[in-house]
């Protein structure tokens, strides 16, 4: 199971080769508040002193550490292969396959890089520096430096620096394949460890941290770390581990790390001789290596999952750029003829990719058709717009001079046109809906369809330029037809209609019968009801228009309600009378008969609209579809092809975009990386590590 890390060193170098971090892989983040002892903790366990020192914020980039475990037999073939004199060295990934031999040249690299990125104003950034030990004395480890926690900026620092480290840290614990290595000194309150607090956050029951008591030779007379070390104070699942670190001196002197730790063996010895074999740096490597290779055989499962379904999506993504173009005029051709099949499948109902979320294409143009236009339809009020007094006087200017004895037909016919008329609007406004569905089609086709048309921006654009002009020109022929459908309604009135002549013939026995019932026989003599009597004589024998004026009112007695005038006042007897000084009627009670007349005149209007509606409801629907629809479908291929398929415009329509073929190469070489990260898992299984 040892050769578990190395096999994540590889998957490391893989990923690191395309320069993506879309794998978390296990690894070990050290955390802690400045000057807790972190980079004494890691120069530890590499044995040299490689990272920078100073006051402030250092470690101002995460720094991926890996410390590879070389064997004397490895190290020998290694360094005649490579030129390397010694049996340490290390290597940047930024440096490509430049060697560092001298570990101070490497602390030098790591400011210089650090510089480069984050300048010099003590400002951090996420981007991190990989760094890669080569060493006989280092255990097989993946480590983390991260910046130190701190509260108060200095320097040109930006006011939230405490914000922005916490950000930092917080993204790489999270991860859950890491190990948080929380360090903590021992001169400080564990209860107020800000390395445990931030820890907790991300991993509240504690399974992957592990806690580092460092300086615990500083810690005051008369006290020592026995109940931390113990876990009495602050209990850490994984345990806690102490140590003890070189001291600034003792880096000014120039004590090597190996001296250190035989110091720190003899203090152990001396001050926790109980604790001594259960803590130490040696310890620490040892316990690290243990947990990192359990944590990483629990991961991989999960972690070869992850690859085998990104290899997928990047071989789709690959897919989708397609290839190189070698044959322009079968590529253009292919491409025309596929946006033709999918704008065709996509009315039909019958597309490879089908819209989930709304009404699309076909479905959407049924739903205009049946849902749309026909409410729209329905809710037109085959009277509206029409009063009564429009009937009555429709009526009477059809009569002309002399009164009608029937209902004259040419008032129906004014009268009904005026209203089937109405039926104009909503059916162009039908034509106009389903045009811009076939427009929006155009977009479907391209986002979802056709993807291959994202290659070659401005032959999508033709292509959509095309289908465009093909569906403008189209508009106005269809419109024209929807228009004449109904200017044929309104060109011969049909009485003969079955239907038509179905409800007439309902409707008079109906009228007659309300009529019989509503017209009782009068007790008035019919020559008393003609004025006779002593007071008609008397008014009748003038001779002027008052009187005859008095007994025509009298005559319509019950069926006619009193007019009301817009002058009162009457010309006195005897007077000459003006015609044009006659009171007016400004409101009054229909008769029966013109309320019968109003009646039937209505009743005919509302019959034949309804009739009239059913006809357009069926044929405009028809028109569309054969006129716009079906005419697009038909003529689409043969009118892209006519218009884009030339010589001239093969090399401008195939022109690629810009970030096309870099996108291209991206895929594939992030392809080219999951297979073989693949490929080292199953040999992991191979191996029978796993």
């Amino acid at each position: 199971m040892e050769a578990l890390i190395p096999v994540i060193n590889k998957l490391q170098d893989v990923f690191n080769t395309v320069g993506a971090d879309i794998i978390q892989l296990p690894q070990i983040a050290v955390v802690g508040t400045q000057s807790s002892g972190k980079s004494s903790v890691l120069e530890a366990l590499v044995g040299r002193d490689l990272l920078p020192r100073g006051t402030g914020v250092v470690t101002r980039r995460p720094l991926i550490l890996q410390l590879v475990h070389v064997d004397p037999e490895d190290r020998r073939k290694t360094s005649e292969e490579n030129g390397v004199d010694g049996e340490e060295w290390g290597k940047f990934l930024h440096t490509k396959s430049k060697i560092y031999t001298d570990f101070d040249e490497i602390r030098l690299e790591i400011e210089a890089e650090t510089e480069r990125v984050s300048g010099n104003n003590k400002g951090i950034t996420d981007e991190p520096i990989h760094l890669k030990i080569f060493s006989p004395h280092v255990v097989n480890l993946t480590l983390v430096d991260l910046p130190g926690i701190t509260k108060v900026p200095v320097g040109d620092q930006p006011k939230d620096i405490e914000l922005q480290i916490k950000d930092l840290i917080v993204k790489h614990i999270s991860n859950p394949n890491s190990i948080i290595l929380a360090v903590t000194a021992a001169n400080t309150d564990m209860a107020t460890s800000e390395a445990l607090k931030v820890a907790r956050e991300v991993d509240p029951d504690g399974r992957r941290t592990l806690a580092v008591v460092t300086k615990l030779d500083l810690m005051d007379a008369g006290t020592d770390a026995m109940d931390v070390l113990m876990g009495r104070v602050i209990p850490v699942k994984l345990g806690l581990i102490g140590v003890v670190n070189r001291s600034q001196l003792d880096i000014n002197n120039k004590k090597t790390v190996a001296d250190a730790i035989r110091d720190e063996y003899a203090f152990l010895q001396k001050k926790y001789p109980s604790l001594a074999n259960r803590n130490g740096t040696k310890y620490l490597a040892r316990t690290l290596n243990r947990l990192l290779m359990h944590h990483i055989r629990d991961c991989l499962p999960e972690l070869k999952t992850r690859i085998n379904v990104l290899a997928a999506q990047y071989q789709s993504l690959l897919s989708s750029y397609g290839e190189p173009v070698e044959d322009q005029s079968s590529t253009l051709l292919q491409l025309i003829t596929k946006f033709a099949a999918e704008y065709c499948h996509t009315i039909e109902g019958t597309a490879k990719y089908i819209e989930t979320t709304e009404l699309c294409g076909g479905a959407r143009i049924c739903y205009i058709f049946h849902e749309t236009f026909g409410r729209t339809l329905e809710s037109v009020d085959p009277l509206g717009g029409l009063t009564t007094i429009d009937v009555l006087t429709a009526i009477r200017n059809a009569t002309g001079p002399r009164p009608a004895l029937f209902v004259p037909e040419v008032s129906f016919e004014l009268l009904v046109k005026r209203q089937v008329k109405r039926l104009e609007d909503p059916s162009l406004r039908c034509v106009e809906l389903v045009h811009e569905e076939m427009q929006r089609i155009i977009q479907h086709c391209s986002n979802y369809s056709t993807q291959e048309l994202l290659r070659f921006p401005k032959l999508h654009d033709a292509i959509v330029e095309v289908v465009t002009s093909l569906l403008r020109k189209r508009l106005p022929v269809t419109n024209e037809m929807v228009h004449n459908l109904v200017a044929i309604e309104l060109a011969y009135i049909n009485t003969k209609h079955p239907d038509f002549a179905d409800a007439c013939g309902l409707m008079n026995n109906n009228i007659e019968r309300r009529n019989r019932m509503r017209e009782l026989p009068s007790s008035v003599p019919r020559e008393k009801a003609a004025g006779g009597g002593p007071q008609g004589d008397q008014d009748g024998g003038t001779g002027n228009w008052r009187g005859m004026l008095k007994k025509g009112d009298e005559g319509m007695g019950g069926d006619r309600s009193m007019l009301q005038t817009s002058n009162p006042a009457s010309p006195q007897r005897g007077h000459a009378v003006n015609l044009l000084d006659v009171p007016v009627p400004v409101s009054r009670k229909l008769s029966s008969r013109e309320q019968r007349d109003c009646e039937v005149i209505e009743r005919l209007i509302k019959s034949y609209f309804l009739i009239v509606r059913k006809n357009i409801q069926d044929s405009v629907p028809k028109a569309v579809m054969h006129f716009l629809v079906n005419h697009v479908k038909d003529s689409l291929q043969s009118e892209l092809v006519g218009q884009l398929y030339k010589a001239g415009l093969l090399d401008d329509l195939l022109t690629e975009s810009e970030d096309m073929a870099q996108r291209r190469n991206e895929a594939a070489d992030m392809l080219k990386a999951l297979q073989k990260a693949s490929q080292v898992i199953a040999e992991i299984r191979e191996t029978h590590l796993w």
